[in-house]
């Protein structure tokens, strides 16, 4: 009989796979605890496929091993050698058929659920329907699950699991982050992203790879949150950006940037963020203070009143503004009288007047009532902001996106959504130019010959 013994070899294969767990034979030994003996005949076809040199010998020998072995008290790990040498051989169908076969075994198993969430997110990213993409991403999330779930190997030493957990790990996260963000719930991903930056090696977060990849799509994560975090997104962008090449450079600065505007309100002070990002994996405790949030829109709309005259003299643009983003009404207190809100101060300036809105664009009709876009916001996602209520029936009903010319009287106002509501309304017609009849020719006597 002989005898063979497992020893951990913790290496990464190919892009961030991890290697499988070798074999050793001792010499002359009693068998200790985790040794197992076997045949000299299934010893002498383990023997054949762990020798083989190239993947593809090693992988048909492992093959082989199984098939006349199907029982082999060392099953697992075979298969796990074979896992290995398919990876090597780039052969993914394989690789993946192999990591099934080896989880058949052992569920649990950290190598094949690591294999598992690679290969199946590699493959949901080139897919090219959304939801055969979506499922691809899902999948992996769910082995990626169990995978954070997985105990420690048998026999590993806490320091090596530690350096295990470290190099699976961030696969794990990284798969159920896409997963969320995927499936817009931003609040997973960026959970997921975070503790994947937590749990690499700090060296592999400032390498241009999955992981740098992965800092800038959490800075995507924070943008596309509702409301959106601009100032976590401009943070992450710029530590991403200041690790990446180009083309990812310019990229990712595109986004940190933008963001950082969107929070501060003008671009200056960028560097400064840059700068703390590139040197800190996180935001320091204080870096939410060292950035100046801009105005907010009822900021504006206080220093708009307080810097105006005459509110009625704003341009039309401006007061729509006021009534969607101004201050509430305030009580009276000890101190302070009471305040009507930011909205009834201008609109109290134009209630019960006439105007004539010009080129106004229709967003819905009918014989009593036009509603129409006014602002260039409005115009653009062709939201209607006006109502008009017709002084008489219409007796032709103008369709969406007509262009028209309307007057009315100002009446009342709704805040959110904001809606301007007008009485005696009525379609203005153009007048059409007046043409003037060409000059009748003169006619001129012929002279007379003399």
């Amino acid at each position: 009989m002989k005898k063979v013994v497992l020893a951990s070899l913790l290496a990464v294969a190919g892009a961030g796979l991890l290697a499988h767990p070798g074999f050793s034979q001792p010499t002359g030994q009693a068998a200790a605890p985790g040794q197992i003996q076997m045949s000299q005949e299934e010893y002498a076809a383990y023997n054949n496929a762990k020798t083989q040199t190239t993947p593809a010998a090693q992988a048909a020998a492992w093959e082989a091993y199984l098939k006349a072995y199907p029982q082999s008290a060392v099953k697992e790990d075979a298969l796990q050698q074979m896992l290995n040498a398919y990876s090597a051989g780039s052969d993914a169908a394989k690789t993946l058929d192999a990591a099934d076969r080896l989880l058949a075994v052992n569920p649990s198993n950290f190598y094949g659920l690591v294999f598992e969430v690679s290969l199946r997110g590699a493959a949901a990213a080139a897919q090219t329907d959304a939801a055969a993409k979506q499922s691809g991403l899902d999948a992996a999330a769910d082995y990626a699950t169990k995978g954070l779930a997985a105990p420690k190997p048998k026999d590993m030493s806490d320091a090596d699991w530690a350096t295990l957990k470290q190099k699976g790990y961030p696969v794990f996260y990284s798969a159920i982050g896409a997963a969320a963000l995927g499936k817009n719930d931003n609040a997973a991903a960026i959970a997921a992203y975070k503790s994947e930056l937590s749990s690499a090696p700090l060296a592999a977060t400032t390498t241009p790879g999955s992981i740098l990849m992965d800092t800038y799509y959490l800075a995507s994560a924070y943008y596309t949150s509702k409301p959106p975090d601009y100032l976590n997104c401009a943070y992450y962008g710029a530590r991403s950006a200041a690790y990446a090449p180009e083309p990812f450079h310019t990229t990712f600065t595109k986004l940190g940037s933008y963001c950082y505007n969107k929070y501060h309100g003008k671009p200056d002070g960028y560097d400064a963020v840059v700068a703390v990002a590139k040197d800190n994996l996180v935001p320091p405790a204080s870096f939410a203070g060292s950035v100046t949030p801009a105005p907010t829109p009822a900021d504006i709309v206080a220093n708009l009143i307080a810097t105006t005259p005459d509110l009625s003299k704003l341009a039309l643009s401006d007061k729509e503004y006021v009534i969607q983003n101004g201050r509430p009404a305030a009580p009276a207190t000890d101190t302070t009288p009471a305040r009507p809100s930011d909205a009834d101060k201008v609109f109290d300036t134009i209630k019960g007047k006439s105007v004539e809105l010009p080129d106004v664009i229709v967003v819905a009709a009918t014989a009593d009532q036009i509603q129409v876009a006014v602002s260039e916001d409005a115009v653009q996602s062709n939201t209607a902001d006006f109502t008009f209520k017709m002084k008489e029936p219409l007796k032709t009903v103008p369709a969406p996106k007509d262009k028209i010319t309307l007057s009315g009287t100002y009446d009342s106002y709704t805040q959110t959504p904001l809606m301007i509501n007008m009485t005696d309304g009525a379609v203005v017609e153009k007048k059409k130019p007046v043409t003037k009849k060409p000059a009748a020719p003169v006619h001129r006597a012929a002279p007379r010959k003399k």
